[in-house]
């Protein structure tokens, strides 16, 4: 799921419990329309993204780079025992210290506003669709 600043939905994707959060970014990205005020085209790209340690990818991070959108996301820590070339030193972001804790607020915000629901916690629906739409009707009432 992506949401705005105040934790409103923007878009999301229903996967399998077992799929990483990794694999479906560019689909959740993709899914966001936000809609103008006046006349124009809905946004497509959000300004910058704020995410977690487990969209932390370097393929994530060049498809950000080459749409030109900023982002804050925490490196993983790697085994220094890791095959592979040596990697380049990390880069310590000081905006990412600040942002962090506010984003990991944020998303706790989200989550707890759709744990309200009780269908969607205890995942009483069996197929994709009745689960997409019940998490459809539950952004939209976030958004009223």
């Amino acid at each position: 799921m992506s949401c705005d600043a105040p934790g409103r939905p923007l878009g999301f994707v229903v996967t399998g419990g077992n799929t990483n959060d990794c694999t479906q970014f560019t689909f959740v990205m993709e899914v966001i329309r936000v809609p103008r005020l006046g006349p124009g085209r809905p946004r497509l790209r959000p300004a910058h993204v704020l995410g977690d340690k487990g969209c932390s990818s370097r393929a994530i991070r060049t498809w950000l780079r080459r749409r030109g959108i900023a982002h804050t996301i925490p490196e993983r820590a790697v085994p220094e025992a890791q095959p592979g070339p040596p990697r380049q030193p990390r880069r310590t972001l000081a905006p990412l210290r600040q942002a962090a804790p506010q984003a990991a607020q944020r998303r706790g915000t989200v989550l707890q506003r759709l744990k309200q629901w009780r269908g969607i916690v205890t995942r009483y629906d069996k197929t994709a669709e009745s689960c997409q739409a019940t998490v459809a009707l539950a952004s939209l009432l976030m958004w009223a």
